[in-house]
């Protein structure tokens, strides 16, 4: 620094501009050059689903007696079945999704005793890994489990133990016992499995708003763009990053109509999905009456979970390149201050990134 004012001085650089470092360094949103993909399978995000857990059977125990020689009734010798294998849900920070949770979760059995003393072989226990945050209920509705931890376990169904072979009812008056053990069956429950929390932002609006055309506007993601509504069925997740190596997943919601805290449309379904984001963009169609787009969003979520209103929130107007919604857009920010943007064009979207990672930055 006293190098470069010394320069000044002499007239030397004239055109050397001093830099503020201590001034903080806003985050901007990469755009990634690489080409999507063109294949036509498109993974859909899964925050709930239920699952049927069905651990193994335990072998069988043996009976047999050995027969040697120079001993031609050497006693029982029948070995003990192997124990039935456990189903486990194990949280993990590489799975952000369900996606990979069969409907049934089969264990192997136990193999049966042999002779000669010889055990079964114990079935390997299944481990499914799920998200961190994952919540199990059962049958009931009932919380049983909450996999908050790296590596927290929950065991879903037992595996049934071995059946003891007739060496174990070998005793001082019965020398020659001709019975065995069944092995005990395994458990079967079923549960449902919840993911506590699904993005940092989710998409929240009217079906044919754009949603999904903003989401493959400033991500990666593919979800279906088409001129009906209920285009989205399922909720897609896409990924913003930003240039301090900091990643924004943010989630296309399925349209909300209303009534739907009376399960109307998805109804419950959605709003489940609304829970598990930690802050909300109300994308408003510009040109189909916005501002009682905005009023219904409100009633629908005060109605469902009045906890959901005091979430973080940014409204977004889309669609201001067609003309009527440029001419109602002042009036919208009398009532509520919006962000104009045009998903089709990319019109705003910068400032729009800004504002999600303002909004990731307070929640996170």
């Amino acid at each position: 620094m006293k190098l470069i004012l010394l320069f000044r001085r002499l007239k030397l650089f004239p055109s050397i501009q001093i830099r503020n470092y201590t001034d903080r360094h806003e985050p901007k949103a990469l755009r990634s050059l690489k080409p999507k993909s063109t294949r036509n399978t498109v993974q859909f995000y899964v925050d709930s689903c239920r699952v049927r857990a069905v651990a193994g059977k335990g072998g069988d125990g043996c009976i047999s007696f050995l027969s040697a020689w120079c001993k031609e009734h050497a006693g029982p010798d029948g070995g003990d079945g192997g124990h039935g294998g456990h189903v486990i849900f194990q949280a993990t920070h590489s799975k952000k999704s369900l996606n990979h949770c069969n409907s049934v979760i089969t264990a192997k059995d136990g193999e049966r005793g042999y002779n000669k003393d010889c055990s079964g072989k114990n079935a390997k226990h299944v481990i499914i890994d799920v998200p961190l945050g994952t919540i199990i209920r059962d049958a009931w509705g009932r919380v049983v489990g909450d996999l908050q931890s790296e590596g927290a376990m929950f065991v879903a169904a037992r595996g049934g133990a071995g059946g003891r072979g007739n060496k174990f009812f070998l005793t001082d008056t019965e020398q020659a016992p001709s019975v065995a053990e069944l092995g005990a069956a395994g458990e079967t429950n079923q549960y449902w499995l919840e993911v506590r929390s699904m993005a940092h932002i989710g998409l929240l609006g009217a079906p044919n708003a754009g949603k999904s055309t903003l989401l493959r506007a400033i991500t990666r993601a593919r979800p279906t763009v088409a001129p009906y509504p209920f285009t989205t069925l399922r909720p897609h997740i896409g990924m913003i990053p930003y240039d301090d190596y900091e990643q924004v997943a943010i989630a296309d919601l399925p349209g909300l109509v209303p009534g739907s805290h009376k399960n109307h449309g998805l109804g419950i379904q959605f709003l489940q999905h609304v829970e598990r984001c930690k802050g909300l963009i109300f994308l408003l169609d510009g040109a189909n009456d916005p501002i009682s787009q905005y009023e219904t969003l409100n009633y629908e979520l005060e109605q469902y979970n009045i906890e959901l209103t005091k979430r973080q929130r940014c409204v977004v107007v889309n669609k201001t390149d067609l003309p009527e919604t440029r001419e109602i857009l002042p009036k919208i920010r009398e009532i509520v201050d919006v962000i104009g943007i045009s998903a089709k064009t990319g019109g705003n979207l910068d400032e729009l990134l800004r504002v999600v990672r303002k909004m990731y930055d307070e929640n996170v």
